[in-house]
């Protein structure tokens, strides 16, 4: 991985959405359940979970699994032309070079470290593009993932370039004037900048960042609008709007996200989501996304990722200075505080991430997992987080092997989804199931009696269900949502 993105992950913690067009409208049909995952005496969430994957086509489950098992060999690749690339720095003296003309275009410290930074941000930019240009940008479009132009995604990688150059250089200054000020216990002091510059990422992103790549707009649908900020308002969350990005742009992936804190929360949810799907769909999506934010995720993962980071760095300090003292006087590197030393702080903390890579997914998988279960309570929708879980299988293998699980995966797999809320539905089948089926279908899907059980709202009156309306004896279509009274 390019450093200027690490910097960048350091600085911003990544937000869930993805980014497409404000005015989408909720998809207008009511999808099938399979037989064997509609509601009865003899409801069994294994063969439930069977049901909804086996409405995958061979091609599409193909097509999934290749994107995801290429998305494993492409970890591998990242990280060896990032270390090839940093070792080519140190060996050929290119580091050193670029140390040296820092220092003679300026004496002062900090637009010294800014030269530095520039340069180096661009070397390792320009060797590394060519992997960067064919993993998000051609191999998106040849998988159906990508939208954008190719001017469209060279306008984006600028301004992550752009980015990195302005806060990474905030950050190397501050990290390299720790390293003067405390050579001895400046991994402690260097963790200590990390974990506040997490902090203030995870603050300024939603605000500051996001909107330079996409467009932000309030959605007005009240019909999608008011069961979401009703769900917000059950479970404590201080928001008042909901807001689109326009992820179509860039990409066909279905996403949503509660992010910020501290008076920076938003809840946000992309254009695809609204285009391709049900509104149980939606709200089962919502619900996930407000158990992250109820269950003070950022915060814990704000802890855990500090621990990561005291450790890390710790281990970095050590290793630092033994290759400092086998390899610093052939690189021309003075000691660790030199500028000249960044490269081979680089490939320590790149090597350090990647072999730690399976502990930090299986963290935020853990987390995905906990969001899934109180999305599932608080949306009622276990039928909505199985379809579009079958959606999220379009670039996420929907059935992986446990270890593979573990190793490469930072969310729950769509096997696991699927069954968790097949098995939440089999939990809820005491009635629960039947008086969510009694709702009428929502005004903006169209309503086709051959495929759902719902009754029809009349043109004259408002979507309520009718006082004589007998509870259905099987799911066909999703049930409508639960409205407040």
């Amino acid at each position: 991985m390019r450093l200027h993105r690490v910097v960048c992950a350091v600085l911003c913690l990544a937000l869930g959405a993805a980014p497409g067009r404000a005015g989408a409208q909720v998809a207008d049909t009511l999808p099938t359940i399979p037989a064997a995952a509609r509601a009865g005496d003899h409801f069994d969430p294994e063969a439930a979970t069977d049901a909804y994957l086996a409405t995958v086509p061979p091609d599409q489950r193909a097509r999934s699994d290749a994107y995801s098992e290429g998305g494993y060999w492409l970890l591998l690749w990242n990280f060896l032309l990032s270390a090839a690339t940093y070792i080519l720095l140190l060996a050929a003296g290119w580091s050193a070079r670029m140390r040296d003309l820092a220092e003679r275009v300026t004496r002062f410290r900090p637009l010294q470290v800014m030269t530095y930074w520039i340069q180096f941000l661009v070397v390792t930019s320009a060797i590394e593009f060519p992997l960067a240009l064919y993993q998000n940008f051609y191999r998106e479009r040849q998988y159906g993932l990508g939208t954008q132009t190719l001017g469209g995604w060279l306008g984006d990688e600028l301004k992550t370039l752009v980015l990195g150059i302005v806060l990474g250089g905030l950050f190397v200054w501050g990290l390299y004037a720790v390293l003067r000020r405390a050579r001895r216990s400046w991994w402690m002091w260097g963790s200590a900048l990390t974990i506040v510059s997490l902090a203030v990422g995870a603050l300024i992103t939603p605000v500051y960042i996001a909107p330079l790549f996409n467009k932000y707009t309030k959605l007005e649908d009240p019909a999608v609008r008011e069961p979401i900020l009703r769900m917000a308002r059950a479970n404590g969350i201080p928001a008042s709007d909901v807001y689109v990005v326009d992820a179509s742009k860039q990409t066909t992936r279905v996403s949503a996200n509660v992010s910020g804190f501290l008076g920076t929360e938003r809840i946000t949810l992309n254009d695809n989501l609204l285009r391709r799907a049900t509104l149980p769909e939606i709200e089962a999506v919502m619900g996930h996304e407000m158990g992250h934010y109820v269950l003070n995720h950022v915060y814990t993962a704000l802890l855990f990722l500090g621990v990561v980071t005291v450790i890390v760095f710790a281990l970095l300090s050590r290793l630092s200075a033994w290759a400092l003292a086998r390899w610093g006087p052939a690189w021309r590197i003075r000691g660790v505080d030199d500028l000249a030393s960044l490269p081979l702080l680089a490939l320590i903390l790149g090597t350090l991430l990647f072999v730690l890579t399976p502990v930090t997914n299986s963290f935020t998988r853990m987390q995905e997992e906990e969001a899934d279960i109180f999305g599932l309570n608080a949306a009622r929708q276990p039928d909505g987080m199985a379809l579009v879980t079958l959606k999220l299988g379009e670039y996420r293998k929907l059935d992986p092997g446990h270890l593979e699980e573990i190793v490469f995966f930072d969310h729950p797999s769509g096997r696991r989804r699927i069954h968790d809320a097949m098995r939440w539905k089999a939990e809820h089948l005491d009635g629960s199931e039947d008086r969510l089926s009694r709702h009428v279908a929502p005004r903006n899907v169209a309503c086709r009696p051959e495929l759902t059980p719902l009754p029809c709202p009349r043109a004259e009156s408002s979507a309520r269900p009718a006082a004589s309306a007998a509870p259905a004896s099987a799911d066909t279509a999703i049930p409508a949502p639960r409205r407040s009274r």
